[in-house]
């Protein structure tokens, strides 16, 4: 099956492509972007993005990730949007970045809101969830948003960039977003 396109009222949500490479290494090498996180490299080397963009398909057809592409109306690329799939368990983990010029302005929360719907929905998940490092609040304010509920602090629980990160832990289950619908 192929990678799905999905639309919300600013959005499309759609695959990467490889010209969107430079545009990725530029959006989330940024130090302000890169440092939240725990997956993206900083600096971000020259080929990092096209490996990464050439691995969404092999992911999504092995189940195992969808990654989706974040697209204004006027066609720029704002961010990604991903889902770490654990289908014999009926989960997922939600991830996302957004371009530093981006933020602030709900990018995040509607292509959360529209995987997470796009989750429960067509793929038939019982639970999705999501984390973020707690000096980043703002993550877990996108988190709230969707309907997650906090679920605790890990203390220390990741490395990332040469740093010990205490991680929150949101979820949101297949009944809460059903009564929330």
């Amino acid at each position: 099956m192929p990678l799905p396109t999905l639309h919300t009222p600013r959005l499309t949500l759609r695959p990467f492509e490889v010209q969107d490479a430079p545009i990725v290494q530029r959006l989330a090498g940024v130090a302000e972007v890169a440092l939240t996180t725990q997956n993206i490299p900083h600096p971000y080397g020259d080929g990092v993005a096209e490996e990464w963009i050439a691995a969404h398909d092999p992911a999504w057809e092995a189940g195992k990730f969808l990654t989706l592409a974040m697209v204004c109306a006027d066609d720029r690329l704002v961010g990604a949007v991903a889902l770490h799939l654990d289908l014999a368990h009926r989960r997922g983990e939600l991830g996302y970045w957004v371009g530093v010029p981006f933020w602030n302005q709900g990018f995040a929360t509607e292509a959360a809101r529209a995987l997470v719907d796009f989750s429960f929905h067509e793929l038939g998940l019982n639970r999705i969830q999501a984390r973020h490092m707690t000096r980043n609040p703002g993550s877990g304010r996108v988190m709230q948003k969707v309907g997650m509920r906090p679920e605790g602090i890990h203390r220390q629980h990741i490395v990332a960039h040469g740093k010990t990160e205490d991680i929150a832990m949101y979820a949101i289950l297949r009944e809460e977003w059903q009564g929330a619908a």
